[in-house]
C-alpha cells in the first residue's frame, strides 16, 4: 500500500508540474476570467460550494474510518485541515457577491482534485503513515509549532484579502478598483498568497511528502494565475500602479 501510495504522490507532483506550466498559456475561466468557452455554467454560490464541499466530506469519513481516529495529534492536524475547508465549503460562498458564474467544466475539475487531496492527506494521515509517527508529543515539535503558525497566518492573509476584495463596490457600483489594504499593499493577488503560506504551514506541521505536494499543487494553481491578474490590473490600472513595486504573489519578489 505504501509504495502505491508513494506512486500517487508522484503521478500528482508530476501532473501539478504540467498544470503550471500550462495555465501560463491558457486563462481558467472562471472569476475575473470567466468565459463562456469554458461552457455551461452556474452561479458562484453553488459552484464553490459543490466544489470545495467534497474534501470535507471524505475527509470526514476517512478519519471516521480509521481506527486512529481518537489520536490526539492527528485529531488536531485533522481538525486544522478541516477548519480551512468548512469556511471555503459552507461560508466562503454564502459570503460571495454579484451573480457571476462557474463553468461546470472548472467545477467538476475542482471537484477530482479535491477528491484526489483528501485521499493524500487522510490517506496520509490516519493510514499510510505508521502508528508511532504522530505522538501526542508531535503537538509540542518544532515542526508542528512553526507549521502552525504559519498555517494559521496564511488562513489570516486568505480571509482578510478576500474581504477585502468583497468590500471594494458599495451597492449598485459596477466599476473595477485596484485592492489597496492589506497584503495588496505588496501583491495583486493576496489572496492566493494566503492560500500559498497556509498549505506550506500545513506540509510543515504533518512534515510529510502528502501536504508537500499539496503545497506543491496550490503554488502551481495559483502562481499562474495571479501573473494573469497581474497582467489585467497593469492593463486596467496602470498609472494607480506606477511606482508602487507592487508584485503578482511573492512580495519584493515576484
Amino acid at each position: 500500500m505504501e509504495n502505491n501510495f508513494t506512486i500517487f504522490l508522484i503521478l500528482m507532483s508530476i501532473t501539478a508540474l504540467i498544470v503550471f506550466i500550462a495555465l501560463y498559456f491558457i486563462t481558467a475561466g472562471y472569476g475575473k476570467f470567466a468565459s463562456r468557452k469554458w461552457g455551461p455554467a452556474i452561479g458562484n454560490k453553488p459552484a464553490w460550494m459543490l466544489m470545495e464541499s467534497p474534501v470535507f466530506i471524505l475527509m470526514t469519513v476517512l478519519w471516521i474510518c480509521s481506527p486512529r481516529r481518537y489520536e490526539t495529534a492527528l485529531l488536531v492536524m485533522f481538525l486544522l485541515f478541516q477548519l480551512h475547508y468548512f469556511q471555503r465549503s459552507f461560508i466562503f460562498p454564502l459570503l460571495i457577491k454579484g451573480k457571476s458564474k462557474m463553468p461546470l467544466s472548472i467545477m467538476f475539475m475542482g471537484i477530482i482534485f479535491n477528491v484526489l487531496n483528501a485521499l493524500m492527506q487522510g490517506g496520509w494521515l490516519f493510514y499510510i503513515s505508521s502508528p508511532d509517527r504522530y505522538p501526542a508529543s508531535w503537538l509540542v515539535s518544532p515542526q508542528f509549532i512553526v507549521g502552525t503558525a504559519i498555517y494559521l497566518t496564511g488562513m489570516f492573509i486568505n480571509i482578510q484579502s478576500d474581504s477585502i476584495i468583497r468590500r471594494l463596490r458599495k451597492p449598485g457600483d459596477t466599476r473595477h478598483y485596484l485592492p489597496r489594504k492589506g497584503m495588496y499593499k505588496y501583491v495583486t493577488s493576496a489572496n492566493y498568497l494566503g492560500e500559498i503560506i497556509e498549505w506550506t504551514g500545513f506540509a510543515i506541521l504533518t512534515w510529510s511528502w502528502a501536504g508537500a505536494v499539496f503545497a506543491w499543487w496550490t503554488f502551481a494553481n495559483l502562481v499562474p494565475r495571479a501573473h494573469t491578474i497581474y497582467k489585467k490590473y497593469r492593463m486596467e490600472f496602470g498609472q494607480e500602479m506606477e511606482g508602487k513595486n507592487l508584485k503578482r504573489i511573492i512580495p519584493f519578489i515576484y
